[in-house]
């Protein structure tokens, strides 16, 4: 199941299909916390930048996300000796970036709207899989070296509903 807060108040569950709504209603009860904090959070910040994610946008906003990224990337691989492949940008659904065994690292394009301590997170999280390709310790240690206020940017991506994982 799957549970959607949009901006202009709209809640969304997607069931699969044959469930029971009965089902669906104690997804929503289980959820209530959640739903009511991302409403919360859009009376709070109507002003926030709203990026839909539509093919359009992609493409209109690619390009500046290409850039921004390769400058950053850059940046922190040679300020801290990072081996990477190759640099793509995308339109995710679900996630901020990723990073493949070969090298190769994925950002999504959103990042653009975000603020420069939580592009620079992403990076430097995609950046450190490089060197420890999981979530231990010493992964976040290695985070912790190019981005010390990992963890409160984690709970404010999080908060406002930015965070996909």
């Amino acid at each position: 199941m799957k549970l959607a807060v949009y901006r202009d108040g709209r809640v969304v569950v997607i069931t699969p299909m044959g469930s029971y709504e009965r089902l669906a209603e104690r997804f929503v009860h289980e959820k209530s916390a959640w739903l009511f904090s991302k409403l919360n959070f859009f009376q709070e910040h109507p002003q926030q930048p709203t990026v839909r994610g539509t093919k359009q946008d992609y493409l209109k906003h690619k390009q500046a996300a290409v850039a921004l990224l390769t400058q950053k990337v850059e940046h922190f691989s040679k300020a801290f000796g990072f081996q990477y492949r190759r640099i793509s940008v995308k339109n995710q659904k679900t996630r901020w970036g990723s990073c493949s065994k070969k090298g190769s690292l994925n950002f999504n394009y959103r990042i653009l709207f975000l603020s420069e301590e939580a592009q620079d997170y992403i990076v430097a999280h995609e950046l450190c899989h490089l060197k420890e390709f999981n979530h231990s310790k010493k992964f976040w240690h290695y985070v912790s070296q190019i981005s010390p206020n990992h963890k409160q940017i984690r709970r404010e991506l999080k908060r406002s509903g930015l965070m996909f994982q």
